[in-house]
């Protein structure tokens, strides 16, 4: 599933955009982000999550390589994933986060509750962090 900022299909115009796929293991679901996360642009992540923490999925991996900018409302949506994915002992872990969001996570330190990977294939290529 690929949902723009207005939930309907998006893509490479420049608009946030969310894409959904199962992972190469069983249980995983892949979120891949691109664009700007902001208050407006947050219901199809807020959405996309619920319904992978919903649909039974253990691990979310959030790829992050095309997130360009996330502000206090994405970071409230990827936190609240967090703990709800927690409740039904499932996990959130973010992949590839470019510089200006990896400084976010740091500066607010919400990086530390996340498992952090370099790349999508790092995120995969090993065992888990718990």
């Amino acid at each position: 599933m690929v949902a723009g900022q207005d939930g309907r299909p998006g893509g490479g115009d420049g608009r946030f955009t969310v894409a959904v796929r199962p992972g190469p293991e069983p249980g995983t679901v892949v979120v891949e982000l691109v664009g700007e996360l902001d208050h407006d642009t947050a219901e199809p992540l807020r959405s996309a999550l619920e319904d992978a923490i919903g649909g039974g999925a253990r691990r979310i991996v959030v790829d992050c390589a095309e997130l360009r900018f996330c502000d206090s409302t994405g970071l409230n949506v990827l936190l609240r994933a967090r703990l709800a994915a927690q409740g039904g002992e499932a996990r959130v872990e973010l992949a590839a986060l470019r510089p200006q969001v990896a400084r976010m996570l740091a500066i607010t330190g919400a990086g530390a509750v996340f498992p952090r990977y370099a790349s999508l294939g790092e995120a995969f290529a090993g065992p888990r962090r718990e």
